[in-house]
């Protein structure tokens, strides 16, 4: 009898750490918009939000914050993610020959057509990830699980084409200028502190509703991709946290290629940023922002506008951001 209860206790025992177990692993987010929401905190966006920051603008000096997408530049081919690829479909020589309008030699000398085509890896140049970038345990952000919502041709849901044009206070945290060097060293980890500091420099505080991009000044490495990808600097989770659940950031974003430092100082988790944002917390991110011009200029809050393309249930979209500066609140 005795050793039947001890078995029976022991048994009840270690199914209650089972169950502990599993709810301390983290888990997917539930949206406070409902059941059926796709967008996360980007619901808090609205006529009024956007009215109220663009009514801020001080000048029509527009800040191109994308950078260019060429043969040989920055991807994550080292993981088996193509490149991007550029061909020409038509060049003006070759169409005069091919005649493929059927114009004639004369017509096609008279005007030159020339065409191209791009293949290209989503999360490669200015992107944002969409929310089913990155899940918990067979599930995105809200719920939705994979064996009921991603299909052969992409997620059903929280694809990158529900993403909306994003128009919002911005916020640039530089933190390399902080810390009085003009790029973070190799594999550094920023951290809530770092953000704090800069923010306190540059005389700004979060919000509830900002879209917030950090600056480590990796992007003077851009033209090299090797140099770029490196050992690059990154977001460590507390400062993650810290945008999000302190100053209430709808967005955020850097100039690096992963957001995030690496390798990953969270066990049981390579990639603690993006699921804490996109998975837990439905915060989109955009990766390899161009913030350089915005330094020189030491720009830190401005209008962000940005809109994605609409790539139906991909991961990711590229995007062209802009910055306006806002003139000071009275």
């Amino acid at each position: 009898m005795l050793r039947n209860m001890l078995l029976a206790a022991l048994a009840g025992s270690l199914s209650a750490s089972l169950a502990f177990a599993q709810e301390a692993q983290p888990q997917v987010g539930a949206s406070p918009w409902g059941p059926k929401d796709q967008l996360g905190p980007l619901n808090l966006m609205t006529d009024s939000s956007r009215l109220a920051v663009l009514s801020r603008i001080s000048h029509g000096k527009v800040y191109d914050l994308s950078v260019e997408y060429f043969v040989g530049m920055p991807s994550w081919h080292g993981i088996g993610d193509p490149r991007y690829q550029y061909w020409l479909t038509h060049t003006p020589r070759g169409a005069t020959i091919d005649d493929p309008m059927k114009v004639g030699r004369k017509g096609n000398e008279h005007v030159s057509y020339t065409g191209d085509a791009i293949s290209l890896y989503t999360h490669m140049g200015t992107h944002i990830d969409a929310l089913n970038h990155f899940g918990l345990n067979g599930a995105i952000y809200n719920g939705f699980k994979a064996d009921e919502h991603l299909g052969d041709q992409g997620w059903k849901v929280a694809g990158a084409e529900t993403i909306p044009p994003i128009v919002a206070r911005g916020v640039m945290i530089d933190v390399a200028a902080a810390k009085g060097v003009a790029m973070l060293p190799d594999k550094y980890r920023v951290t809530r502190a770092d953000l704090v500091d800069a923010l306190r420099r540059q005389k700004l505080s979060l919000r509830k509703g900002d879209v917030v991009l950090v600056r480590t000044g990796r992007m003077k490495l851009y033209e090299s991709d090797h140099a770029y990808e490196a050992d690059a600097p990154g977001l460590t989770l507390e400062a993650a946290r810290f945008m999000v659940e302190e100053g209430g950031a709808i967005s955020v974003g850097a100039d690096n290629m992963s957001f995030e430092a690496f390798p990953s100082d969270v066990e049981g988790n390579y990639v603690p940023v993006h699921t804490y944002l996109l998975a837990q917390q439905g915060v989109t991110l955009m990766e390899l922002v161009n913030l350089e011009a915005l330094a020189a200029d030491q720009v830190y809050e401005f209008v962000f506008i940005g809109a994605s393309l609409k790539l139906r249930g991909a991961s990711a979209a590229p995007m062209r951001p802009i910055a306006i500066p806002l003139r000071p609140e009275r």
